[in-house]
């Protein structure tokens, strides 16, 4: 049971909104960002990297977004193009803003950290008479992220593509993708948060994004059936809470929990596996396959994601991922 109903009819399988940025991944790794020297540039940002994903599976696919007019803007929007996503609704600043850069720090495969800087950013200038209600209308799947809410005018824009989305029966899933340093205070944070959440069809985050959402309605035990149930009063049909190494846990609206299987993997760095992980799981779920096998393919495109030194480049074809589950199962895959 999939859960989910897409509309066939519609050209576009799936059209993301929001950051665009560039990462700067640390070359010498196993050593602290003091000491790093160089850096590998890619495309970052979370929705850019599930859009990326997404074509790289296969499906038709596009972006809502504001890029600089710089040439780090260009270099954006060139690799999208590159990467067979429609660049119609991405839009180029004429403000003066900069593009957003996240440098990487990988100490050891478990501790990674990113220093991000976030000043005047083009992607947070998206205004919302530059959303294109056409490009959203002819999708089948809207995705939304949090860091887009946390300042005016890309939260308008971000909550225009919502109406956008329902008017015209376009499924949302919302990655949480929360950044404090973009938030002026979790009472802030918890409103936006929360009243996106309440449009939206599919809804994935961490067990720590999902509690920055219950400011204003405690659950100290951090509950994730008390969690996932508030959202099935709304509009969602599956709420997925991640714990990490040990896992995610797929709530539905029907009061069942899934889980799938894990995967091994040779661990470079942990930043990119919520990404990879989405666009697998979206990916199966416009298969219209089961929660379990969308979870485990989400896993096994994650696993690949971490095995490489970037997010963005790493993203996996579909041959590729099952390639990857195949090899696990013939124990071809130990770590």
């Amino acid at each position: 049971m999939s859960y989910i109903t897409y509309n066939a009819a519609k050209p576009l399988d799936f059209t993301a909104i929001g950051r665009l940025c560039i990462d700067l991944n640390a070359n010498e790794i196993n050593r602290p960002m003091e000491e790093t020297m160089t850096f590998t540039k890619y495309v970052g940002g979370s929705p850019a990297n599930i859009a990326i994903g997404m074509s790289r599976l296969g499906m038709k696919t596009s972006f809502i977004g504001k890029v600089a007019n710089d040439q780090m803007g260009r270099f954006i929007t060139t690799y999208l193009e590159n990467n067979q996503i429609a660049t119609s609704g991405v839009v180029t600043d004429d403000s003066g803003a900069v593009t957003g850069l996240a440098f990487t720090e990988i100490k050891s495969p478990s501790e990674c950290s990113i220093l991000m800087y976030r000043d005047n950013v083009a992607d947070l200038k998206l205004k919302p008479q530059e959303v294109r209600e056409e490009l959203i209308a002819n999708s089948k799947m809207l995705l939304i992220s949090g860091t887009a809410l946390a300042q005016s005018p890309s939260r308008e824009a971000v909550f225009l593509a919502i109406d956008y989305a329902r008017k015209h029966g376009v499924v949302i899933a919302f990655d949480l993708d929360y950044r404090p340093y973009t938030w002026s205070s979790p009472e802030e944070t918890a409103i936006y948060y929360n009243l996106a959440a309440e449009k939206c069809d599919i809804i994935m985050g961490t067990r720590e994004e999902f509690d920055n959402m219950e400011t204003f309605e405690p659950n100290p035990e951090r509950d994730d059936h008390v969690t996932a149930a508030k959202w099935f009063n709304y509009s969602a049909q599956i709420v997925i809470i991640k714990h990490g190494k040990d896992g995610s846990i797929a709530y539905t609206k029907d009061g069942a929990s899934h889980r799938a299987k894990s995967f091994p993997a040779k661990v470079i760095k942990t930043f990119g596996a919520g990404d990879s992980y989405a666009a697998g799981f979206l990916y199966g779920s416009m298969q219209g396959w089961s929660i379990e096998k969308s979870m485990e393919f989400g896993s096994a495109a994650a696993c690949i994601v971490i095995s490489s030194h970037s997010c963005s480049d790493a993203m996996p074809s579909a041959e590729q991922v099952q390639d990857y589950i195949d090899r696990c199962n013939r124990g071809e895959i130990i770590v």
